[in-house]
């Protein structure tokens, strides 16, 4: 087996662990493709989607600071301020003020948002659900 080579000259490493490995990682490379293609169909990313899940989810809040949001998906701050900015422009989000924090901004979503995540969830499970039946 490859790995087994490659494990002996690395000198370190467990064969079998390292295969299940590899091969968790390609299956998650996988359900990553079609959960693209579905949200390429929708009109929207996968990152918009987890925006949208992630303010959604919050059982105390409609909104959370942009801050909060950076802090809870593992994103670059320039890539979400742009994402989050497109999301205000095609009215899934709104932005308003802090008014405990005059630097900070909260987000929430529309209308528009909720009925866009309402919509996407059945479709996203069904992909998952797809993926997980079939890879067993």
């Amino acid at each position: 087996m490859m790995i087994d080579k490659y494990v002996a000259e690395a000198g370190t490493g467990d064969t079998d662990v390292i295969a299940q490995t590899l091969s968790m990682l390609r299956k998650a490379s996988q359900l990553g493709r079609q959960l693209d293609a579905y949200f390429s169909a929708q009109n929207l990313s996968q990152l918009k989607f987890l925006i949208l899940v992630v303010i959604d989810r919050e059982p105390d809040t409609d909104h959370l600071r942009q801050s909060e949001v950076n802090q809870r998906l593992d994103v670059s701050k320039p890539v979400l301020h742009r994402t989050v900015m497109a999301m205000i422009d095609a009215g899934l989000l709104e932005r308003s003020e802090d008014l405990n924090d005059a630097r900070a901004h909260k987000l929430s979503l529309t209308e528009a948002g909720k009925t866009t995540l309402k919509a996407i969830l059945p479709g996203y499970f069904q992909v998952i659900s797809d993926f997980t039946q079939g890879s067993e």
